[in-house]
Formats: C-alpha cells, sequence, structure tokens
C-alpha cells in the first residue's frame, strides 16, 4: 500500500520509487521521511530505504512536484552544467568544430532576476547579456520577438475554427499551447478526447528554436547543428517541451532547442562564479531578433503569460465582428486563476473567454468539456497558478512571503512598453521573404506543431489515490 504524500496534484503518483516485491508477500508500505528519503516498511516492521527512480523526460507527467522538490531526476542534456560543458569544449576545439552559442531569455525570467537584484529590466537584460557573453556565449536574444509570431498565429487559427464550428464539433473552445506542463498532461491524462481541442500553434520557445536553426542559421552561413540553442525559461516543463521529437531536425541531428536553463539555474550559475550582477558593466543588446534598438525593451499587453487570450479576443471582436475592444474587463469567479471575458451586443453574447490557471481550474475545465457544459469559446490554460511568472523555475526568495515577491515580478514585467505583434515590421518581413508568406508551408512547419495521445501504462505514474 502506498501513502499519499504532500506532492499529490493530479491524483496520480508524481513520487516514483523502486519497490522490492518478494513473491507471496503482502504488499508493502512506503514511509516517507522528512528529509524526504524513502523506507519500504515491511510486515514484520523492518525498514529498508528504497532507492530514487531515475525518469526519462519521456516518463514525466511533467506535475513539477519531483523537480521542484530537488529529487534526483535523470534529465538529460537539460542543465547550467551541460551548458558549461559546450563553453568549456568551445575553449579548445578547433573553429571547424566550436558551437556558435545563442540564448534565448523569456521575458519572465527577465523580470524575476530584475526583482531579485534590485534593478530595472532593461539594465538586468544588459548586464545578464555581458555575464553570458564573459563565459563564452556569442548571441543572446529575448524571446519576447518569438511571442509576436506565437500571438499572430494563435489568432488567426482562433477565428479558422470559428468559423468552422457548425462542421467541427471539436473546433471550439480552443485551448492555449503555449504551456508544456498542461500539454504533457493532457496527451497522458486526457489523450485523444482533449487534443483537437489544443491550438496548434508553437509556444515562444519553439518558435525562437525555428529562428535560431533556421532563419538565423542562414544569415550566419551555418547548418542548423552548427549552433548551440540555449533558452531561460521560468519553468522546468520547458526542459520537456524542448526534447519533445516534434522539435527534433532528423536531417541534422540536432534540436531546435539544444538546452533549458531555468530562472534559478542561472542564479546558480552567478553563484558559482562569484558574480552579483549589480556590479556588471551593461552592454547594447543583441536586436537579430528586435524591431526595436538596444536602449528599448518591448511586452505584451495581458498578462505574465503572455497575453494570448487578450490578443486572441480583440483580434476576433474585430475580425468577426467588427467590434474594436481598447480594454478588456475580467470577471473572476471561484478565484483568481480562473476568470471570464464575455463580449456581448444587444444582449447576444458574441465571444466568451476564459482563463484557468492550476490544475484544480484545469481539471474543473477538462470534466465541464467532457460533459459538454462549457461555454467557452477560448481558454488561456496555464498550468502554474498565478501563471509563468510564478513558474516552479523562477527564483524564490526565503523570509518574504509569495504574494508579496510575485507582485514585485509582476511590476517589473509589466514597466515595459507594450507592442502590438501586427506591427512589428521585422515580423511582418520575415513572414514574407523566409516564411514565404502566412499561409505557406513553410510557416507551418516553423510556426506550428502536433500532439500526441500517450497510452497508459502500469507505472507509478498511473496510480491512482
Amino acid at each position: 500500500m502506498l501513502e499519499k504524500c504532500s506532492f499529490c496534484k493530479k491524483g496520480e503518483c508524481i513520487k516514483p520509487v523502486k519497490v522490492e516485491k518478494n513473491p507471496g508477500k503482502a504488499a508493502a508500505k512506503i514511509r516517507i521521511e522528512a528529509d524526504g528519503s524513502y523506507f519500504q516498511i515491511n510486515q514484520d516492521g523492518g525498514a529498508q530505504k528504497l532507492e530514487k527512480a531515475k525518469i526519462t523526460l519521456n516518463d514525466c507527467l511533467a506535475c513539477s512536484g519531483c523537480i521542484t522538490s530537488a529529487e534526483s531526476v535523470l534529465i538529460t542534456q537539460q542543465s547550467h552544467e551541460e551548458l558549461y560543458k559546450v563553453l568549456t569544449f568551445n575553449k579548445t576545439a578547433a573553429p571547424s568544430e566550436q558551437k556558435l552559442v545563442v540564448v534565448s531569455v523569456s521575458p519572465q525570467s527577465r523580470a524575476s532576476l530584475a526583482a531579485r537584484c534590485k534593478m530595472n529590466v532593461l539594465e538586468t537584460a544588459k548586464k545578464l547579456t555581458t555575464f553570458l557573453k564573459s563565459l563564452g556565449v556569442h548571441y543572446v536574444f529575448d524571446t519576447t520577438f518569438s511571442r509576436n509570431f506565437s500571438l499572430l498565429e494563435s489568432q488567426r487559427e482562433f477565428v479558422k475554427r470559428f468559423r468552422k464550428q457548425s462542421e467541427d464539433k471539436k473546433a471550439l473552445p480552443m485551448l492555449a499551447s503555449a504551456c508544456p506542463g498542461w500539454i504533457c498532461y493532457a496527451e497522458k491524462t486526457h489523450g485523444s478526447f482533449i487534443i483537437p481541442y489544443i491550438s496548434t500553434a508553437k509556444s515562444p520557445q519553439q518558435v525562437m528554436g525555428s529562428l535560431v536553426k533556421g532563419h538565423f542559421a542562414e544569415q550566419q552561413h551555418l547548418r542548423p547543428d552548427q549552433i548551440y540553442h540555449v533558452t531561460v525559461m521560468p519553468c522546468y516543463d520547458k526542459k520537456l517541451e524542448a526534447s519533445r521529437p516534434d522539435f527534433f531536425n532528423q536531417e541534422y541531428q540536432t534540436r531546435d532547442v539544444d538546452c533549458v536553463i531555468t530562472t534559478g539555474e542561472v542564479l546558480r550559475l552567478l553563484e558559482q562564479e562569484g558574480i552579483s550582477l549589480s556590479d556588471v558593466d551593461p552592454v547594447p543588446l543583441d536586436t537579430m531578433f528586435s524591431s526595436v534598438t538596444e536602449e528599448e525593451l518591448t511586452s505584451h499587453s495581458g498578462g505574465g503569460s503572455g497575453g494570448y487570450l487578450e490578443h486572441i479576443y480583440k483580434y476576433a471582436a474585430k475580425e468577426l465582428f467588427g467590434i474594436q475592444v481598447d480594454t478588456i474587463q475580467y470577471k473572476p469567479l471561484k478565484n483568481k486563476d480562473f476568470q471570464e471575458v464575455t463580449l456581448e451586443k444587444d444582449g447576444v453574447v458574441l465571444l466568451q473567454f476564459a482563463l484557468a490557471y492550476g490544475f484544480r481550474n484545469i481539471q474543473n475545465l477538462v470534466q465541464k468539456l467532457k460533459r459538454g457544459k462549457s461555454p467557452y469559446h477560448y481558454v488561456e490554460v496555464m498550468a502554474c497558478p498565478s501563471g509563468c511568472l510564478n513558474g516552479g523555475g523562477q527564483i524564490k526568495i526565503e523570509g518574504e512571503s509569495s504574494k508579496d515577491w510575485l507582485q514585485q515580478v509582476e511590476k517589473l514585467y509589466e514597466s515595459l512598453k507594450t507592442e502590438i505583434p501586427e506591427k512589428n515590421q521585422t515580423v511582418n518581413e520575415l513572414y514574407e521573404h523566409w516564411l514565404g508568406g502566412m499561409d505557406s508551408e513553410k510557416a507551418a512547419k516553423a510556426l506550428h506543431t502536433e500532439y500526441h495521445a500517450v497510452e497508459k501504462t502500469g507505472t507509478g505514474f498511473n496510480i491512482k489515490w
């Protein structure tokens, strides 16, 4: 028999251990000690310490419980130590064997670092660029740029789905696709039922992977496998996303994103080097993927998880009904992590959107869908309560309440000028000249993906309480 542990989040076991079974004997009980170690308690009362199970990324349910509780989980090629190896190799390797190292930083990670170092966001970005380049990194980019593509593709996909909802019963609600924790949970828990509802637009991380290993590689006259692409992300689940077979280039045997490190791992890098970011001299930002100068950063409106609901809502209101929406009124329901937005005209509901953050709200949403009771046309789904700014890979401060700390990070994140994806000239030029238009086959391959139902097996991940 297993004792339910405090990390249980989805009714499925997320604390796998190897239990030695003796034929003919009753099932053993597992006891979890305060230090996180596991003991098998036999019928005679004897205790035997158990090994920690190691899992591959493909086995992971993306609950974050095991990783954020510092368990030994096998995440190969996805750590700051792996980045160190590549940078060290470059120092001694022949020029023809060296990798061009590119780091793409998420705006959520940048805001968390800015709060930790008590600096503004632009200063943090410039000093982080200095630090990374001092280690041997060649280019540092901002995934706000790639998010423009994710937002634009999501907007267009929603309108297409809305217009064909009468002929396709699973066209709506369209569910956001940017959160890999949610995607992994959907594939492994609800499979073929839920997949048709999920947007096919790639996340900003994976769009940046397409840009770096595609357009940027061409600009540098390099093959995709000659570039080592690292992203800095607010959650561990982004490591799972980068490791998906869908984002592996078979021709060149390389991933679109080779390594993902969390915001917290960047802080550990600084600590290992004995460097305080506030003491580093700033340098101009790299602007390969930007329409602005190195003296300016931009963001998107609509919250710290990317603003998908807001951008799709405004675009759909204009495109489908000719209604210009300037501001959005959110209506909180049971909690702040489940809110609704409704567009009405003459008492008729035209659009009904929602955001659902955290697995409790996600489960409620899925159950409504299964019962045919969901009223929504679109839902911005994120696995973490409070969204991406509160991701499991973000920096946590001891002695300060999580609520107060999150408010600081949110304030910094929202301090930047917002941009409208449709008006980004560089994005429009890439659509035209690199992708061959918005509806081209190349654009579909670079900016969209697909999902796969995963059959349940008899592993510890499928134990029902």
